[in-house]
């Protein structure tokens, strides 16, 4: 059975406070990291993102399709005005008929064109708006992942800061005990989660159950330096005559 002062035994109590505050400090690393509204607001801005660059796409293959057809108007209007140039300019009865006959479906042809090109305008208004709106979802989405974003990172940093506070106390706590009880401790800590309770009126505080009779006259049987530890839990009882 390991030994150390009963004095030293009860500065084990304070280490396993700052241990306990740690664990919690850690739990709640794990908690903002895995905060709840992060998933939703992620979705949130990749459905946004998506839809905004699905309606750039639009915008852009209808503004090339528009570019098309003002293209195929320029050119149906130049070869009306070169044929209207050469039917001014006289000549043969037959010629002159084809080139009216020419003119006059190259004139159907850009009037078809050019409602065509009135519908891609109109077509473009409209995607142009829905644009607009699903920037500006975007710029909602993103603002509000930033802001949710920048929340976590003030509070993991705060808690950043208290836990190196915490565990530069715990060094200092440790140190001040002797290193045989520490180690002890410490591989009760990583074994059960808990190194050290309080032995209470019969009362473990490390399972918070009582103690059997038969298991406290055993603790009670042992010598004051003698390190006991609770038959439940496993961590190290410390005890005292006023807990009695």
């Amino acid at each position: 059975m390991p030994k150390a002062p009963a004095a030293e035994q009860l500065k084990l109590l304070d280490l396993q406070a700052l241990d306990a505050k740690l664990h919690s400090l850690d739990l709640r690393r794990q908690a903002l990291d895995a905060d709840p509204r992060l998933a939703p607001t992620a979705e949130q801005l990749a459905a946004a993102s998506r839809a905004a660059r699905e309606a750039d796409l639009a915008v852009e293959e209808a503004q090339a399709e528009l570019v098309k057809v003002e293209q195929n108007v320029e050119q149906v209007s130049a070869r009306i005005e070169k044929d209207e140039a050469r039917l001014y300019a006289g000549g043969l009865s037959k010629d002159l008929q084809a080139l009216q006959h020419d003119i006059e479906g190259l004139s159907a042809r850009r009037s078809d064109l050019e409602d065509a090109e009135l519908e891609v305008l109109e077509r473009l208004d409209g995607l142009r708006e829905r644009q607009a709106a699903a920037a500006a979802e975007l710029a909602q989405a993103q603002a509000a992942s930033a802001a949710l974003r920048s929340e976590l990172d003030a509070q993991l940093a705060a808690v950043a800061q208290e836990r190196a506070h915490v565990a530069a106390e715990r060094s200092e706590v440790a140190g001040a005990i002797e290193p045989a009880l520490v180690e002890v401790y410490e591989k009760t800590l990583a074994k059960r989660g808990v190194g050290a309770a309080r032995l209470f009126h019969g009362t473990s505080e490390g399972s918070g159950m009582s103690l059997s009779p038969g298991d406290l006259a055993a603790i009670r049987g042992a010598a004051e330096d003698d390190v006991v530890f609770c038959p439940d839990s496993g961590c190290i009882l410390v005890r005292s005559p006023e807990w009695s």
